[in-house]
C-alpha cells in the first residue's frame, strides 16, 4: 500500500481519458479490502468488471459498501467512524461525481496508512 497524491490521481485520470482512473479504482478497492481486514471482499478487478457488466449498478452498491469498509478499518484502529460515508459516496456516484468519491476514499486510505 502506498499513499497517493489525490490531485495527481485526478489529473492523470483526466489526461489519460480515464485509463488511470480505472487503475486507481482497482488499487483503491484492493487497499481498502486490506485495511478493513475483509477476507471475503471482491478484488478490485472483479469489482471493476462487475461494474462494467452491470452498467455501473454494482458500482453503486460497492460505493455504499465502501463506507462500511472505511468505518471497519477505522474502528479496528480505534478511530471515530462516520456512519454517513457510504451514503455520501453513493450519492456522489449517482450524480456522476464518482471521481470525488474516489478522492474521498483515497483520503481516508492515506489517513489510515499513517
Amino acid at each position: 500500500m502506498q499513499k497517493r497524491n489525490i490531485g495527481l490521481c485526478i489529473v492523470l485520470s483526466i489526461i489519460t481519458c480515464g485509463i488511470y482512473g480505472i487503475y486507481w479504482f482497482i488499487k483503491l478497492v484492493d487497499e481498502l479490502n486490506i485495511l478493513s481486514n475483509d477476507k471475503n471482499a471482491q478484488s478490485g478487478g472483479i469489482v471493476f468488471l462487475l461494474s462494467l457488466v452491470t452498467c455501473s449498478i454494482y458500482l453503486f452498491f460497492w460505493m455504499y459498501k465502501a463506507g462500511e469498509q472505511v468505518n471497519r478499518a477505522k474502528s479496528v484502529r480505534g478511530l471515530p467512524t462516520d456512519t454517513n460515508a457510504g451514503v455520501i459516496y453513493l450519492l456522489l456516484t449517482l450524480f456522476g461525481l464518482s471521481i470525488v468519491s474516489y478522492a474521498l476514499i483515497q483520503n481516508e486510505i492515506n489517513n489510515l496508512i499513517d
